[in-house]
């Protein structure tokens, strides 16, 4: 029985590439690895979420819509889902419609550590309109006198450019120590 999985998480649509390299207990469940992608893309987790592999819909059954099911995330292992070379879906926010493309990496029989080991860029925030509004949120970062004064602060702080590995570990160590949800 595999004890970890390697991912490579990168979010679809957007130019240059927003990734995260983590690496995932294999026993931890679909609803697990929700929070680990929240945690290292630094999403907030306000919005619905979905993973489709291999066609299958996983997901929290409640918010089904137009009758097509789905198949409750917090039942199913990633080691009974996922193998190496395998590539699935996970898409947050039907809004903005944040489409998450996942590739596993390696199945290993190792234990490994919940760790996220490397990234790219700053994750869009919260309610910023999807990868087709990105480009402009970057540029009002990158211009601000020529962008409105309440949409940066709105904003905030936001560097596309930034990446913080030590706060992406912090994020997934306090998950570890609070959520019995991820295993």
């Amino acid at each position: 029985m595999p004890a970890s999985i390697s991912l490579h998480i990168r979010l679809a649509d957007i130019e240059p590439e927003i990734w995260r390299q983590v690496t995932v207990p294999a026993n931890y469940t679909l609803a697990g690895l929700h929070f680990v992608i929240q945690a290292v893309m630094g999403w907030e987790g306000e919005h619905l979420h979905l993973f489709v592999i291999d066609g299958d819909r996983y997901g929290e059954p409640e918010d089904a819509a137009g009758g097509r099911p789905i198949t409750e995330e917090a039942n199913v292992r990633l080691s009974h889902v996922l193998s190496e070379g395998h590539t699935f879906l996970y898409t947050y926010d039907f809004g903005d419609d944040w489409r998450h493309e996942i590739d596993v990496i390696k199945v290993s029989d190792a234990i490994a550590p919940l760790a996220c080991l490397d990234g790219k860029r700053a994750c869009p925030p919260e309610d910023s309109g999807g990868p087709y509004a990105y480009a402009d949120l970057v540029e009002a970062v990158r211009a601000p006198k020529s962008a409105d004064p309440e949409f940066l602060d709105w904003v905030g702080d936001f560097d596309p450019e930034e990446f913080d590995l030590k706060l992406a570990n912090k994020r997934l160590k306090a998950l570890n120590k609070t959520s019995s949800s991820t295993h």
